[in-house]
């Protein structure tokens, strides 16, 4: 399967990665790789390399995602997407995301703004509030 061949994700693909996108926390965030990773083998995915997971993520968030929380879906080098940069700077600031940088060129903060579905319950779990 190659890139061209991939017209439109199915629609369980696109449910998947917005049912993800609706689990990240506010301040936090996933890049367009994890998601595709959180989803793991697809038919829509099949015989394909990791980026074109991600790519059709992104695509997902370009055509659906106008509904979820858009700007919690970030780019593997910590920038907001593309194009929706002051949008997503004013979220960021009002959900109190780490970031890096002057508003001018500034990224998210990966390390310590990574959202992994799951951890959060398993810190909890830890702790003994479950």
């Amino acid at each position: 399967m190659s890139w061209e061949s991939v017209k439109e994700p199915s629609r369980d693909f696109v449910d998947r990665v917005l049912a993800i996108v609706r689990t990240i926390p506010p301040g936090r965030v996933m890049t367009y790789g994890d998601i595709a990773a959180e989803i793991g083998p697809h038919p829509d995915l099949a015989g394909e390399s990791g980026a074109f997971g991600a790519r059709l993520v992104g695509q997902v968030m370009a055509r659906f995602g106008a509904d979820v929380a858009w700007w919690r879906v970030i780019r593997a080098s910590g920038e907001p997407p593309k194009f929706h940069e002051d949008r997503a700077w004013e979220k960021y600031m009002a959900e109190g995301t780490p970031l890096t940088g002057a508003r001018e060129r500034y990224r998210i903060d990966l390390e310590r703004a990574r959202f992994r579905p799951g951890e959060e319950s398993a810190g909890q779990a830890s702790l003994g509030l479950f």
